[in-house]
């Protein structure tokens, strides 16, 4: 595993509360949208640190455009990444899409060792793109942590019609946008 390269944006305070961004799957860490919401809650007084996972590097670094990993690898990525970031107040987990899909994965975990306070996505996807049959849920039924997902209405990986019948944990909140899509 590559050394962890952050991107802090906000407050310089490390007690200031923390959410730990990591990017989807076909966007880097500096997009457009990872810099808007970056710099959104930086204006709000919270600190935002944004990493990529390996594989994002490498194509950075010239290496073929190849999709992400197995999950099982994102997760020891996000892991490390939790644990070389330097925070003293509350930490908040997360992502965009893919990125807040491995969050939720190791969130339950970490919260019980007392690593992290919340979960927030933007745009999960809650089953594959056109495969509403394959859904990414299960785990979301028993989270125990505090968990914010901002959804489009239009999602095409889960809209507003089609969560409504998914079996989520009551520590989930779902803030839908009006008239968005997963971008």
């Amino acid at each position: 595993m590559a050394e962890i390269e952050f991107l802090i944006d906000g407050a310089e305070k490390p007690d200031a509360p923390t959410f730990l961004f990591a990017h989807g799957a076909g966007a880097t860490m500096d997009a457009p949208f990872m810099v808007m919401v970056a710099q959104g809650l930086a204006a709000r007084g919270i600190r935002v640190a944004r990493f990529k996972f390996d594989y994002m590097a490498a194509r950075r670094r010239g290496g073929s455009k190849r999709p992400p990993p197995k999950v099982e690898v994102l997760q020891e990525e996000y892991r490390a990444a939790v644990a070389a970031l330097d925070f003293a107040g509350p930490l908040v987990i997360g992502g965009k899409s893919m990125g807040g899909r491995v969050a939720s994965l190791i969130a339950d975990d970490l919260l019980s060792e007392g690593a992290i306070d919340g979960f927030l996505c933007l745009g999960y996807p809650f089953h594959p793109k056109g495969k509403p049959e394959k859904l990414r849920t299960e785990h979301l039924a028993g989270l125990t942590v505090p968990t914010l997902i901002c959804q489009g209405t239009r999602d095409p990986f889960g809209t507003e019609e089609d969560v409504a019948g998914y079996a989520l944990s009551e520590k989930v909140d779902l803030l839908w946008v009006k008239d968005g899509d997963h971008d």
